[in-house]
């Protein structure tokens, strides 16, 4: 039952947009880290050529955690995008400081694990800004 409230609370707290304060020109730059497994297209329009170990990062806030097609998502990041969690640029953000903490505490499960092991220290307000700038158009 605990779980399940853990859960309904996170995904409440998900469901209003929330906005980090972060700065698009400076996560632009510090994106360079995330490209090594990262990529940013549009269909044919790469706009930023990176890996492919992770996902690709085009129009990631707004959507449903865990479930860009053409990818194998982690189960833990699935359950927490089952749960509700669809990102915004302040739960990205916290998602990259620390992958595998931010699904413990969104899960309410202590043995969550997240694929992505790279934790951005500093810069995830901005690199969350910088994505949240190449949103698709409405």
């Amino acid at each position: 039952m605990k779980k399940l409230l853990t859960i309904a609370a996170t995904t409440l707290a998900f469901a209003a947009p929330a906005f980090a304060e972060g700065d698009a020109a400076a996560g632009e730059k510090t994106f360079k880290k995330c490209k090594s497994c990262h990529t940013i297209a549009n269909g044919e329009d790469t706009i930023v050529k990176g890996g492919k170990t992770g996902p690709n990062l085009y129009g990631i806030i707004g959507k449903t955690a865990g479930t860009d097609e053409g990818f194998k998502y982690g189960k833990d990041l699935v359950a927490a995008g089952e749960a509700g969690l669809v990102w915004d640029e302040a739960s990205l953000a916290n998602y990259v400081a620390d992958p595998k903490d931010f699904l413990k505490e969104t899960l309410g499960d202590s043995g969550a694990k997240s694929k992505m092991s790279f934790k951005l220290k500093k810069g995830g307000d901005d690199v969350a800004a910088y994505l949240a700038s190449l949103a698709p158009a409405e």
